[in-house]
């Protein structure tokens, strides 16, 4: 990955994960976030309309296209401006794609071992997913026992107030999705995040 956007996400500590099938919506949420202090940012790719918000926002803010499982996908995604993408799943075809485009692919995975296949094909930040079910704050501790040398970060059910919890377990930064924007305006956001960025 860009050195640049590893140092900047590793600083903005939390990395917010948009849902939404609406355009508007996820660049109101996009500007909500800029706002309270974070940079890069993923959009999950809902719909197809959601590559003309990435569009829209991608000359203000780092994109990563989410939830992208195929070459189409993250073509798309590349296409549209987003300066990298993240998968629930790892696959090889998706790796050529990130090396032949230069643009960092963050790999889904779950076990230790899917980890470790990710770290082998140079992929420079793994995600392991769903970490809440897979126990939270002491997996990510008992993977980077024997592997401290894996930039990891969790997703999947996470909550903004357990933020800290994870990054004091070796996470390189956090994802957070529902906790962080359902049923908040984006004034509500923006101290959100704000008021968690305090707490570093």
């Amino acid at each position: 990955m860009n050195e640049n956007l590893m140092k900047a996400l590793s600083e903005q500590k939390i990395f917010p994960i948009i849902r939404s099938n609406d355009p508007n919506i996820v660049v109101n949420t996009v500007d909500a976030l800029l706002k309270g202090g974070l940079n890069i940012m993923e959009i999950n790719v809902e719909s197809v309309q959601i590559y003309d918000a990435i569009k829209e926002v991608s000359s203000r803010a780092n994109v990563c296209a989410g939830g992208i499982i195929t070459s189409l996908q993250a073509q798309a995604a590349i296409e549209s401006g987003a300066k990298l993408f993240s998968s629930p799943i790892f696959h090889m075809n998706l790796v050529k794609l990130s090396k032949d485009k230069r643009i960092p692919y963050i790999a889904g995975t779950s076990t230790a071992n899917e980890a470790y296949q990710a770290w082998k094909a140079r992929i420079p930040l793994v995600k392991i997913y769903p970490i809440t079910a897979m126990g939270g704050a002491s997996y990510l501790e008992d993977l980077l026992r024997p592997m401290n040398f894996l930039n990891i970060l969790p997703q999947g059910s996470v909550k903004l107030s357990e933020v800290k919890k994870y990054i004091d377990a070796g996470a390189f930064a956090v994802g957070v999705g529902r906790d962080l924007f359902d049923g908040y305006s984006y004034s509500a956001i923006t101290e959100r995040v704000q008021e968690t960025l305090s707490a570093f």
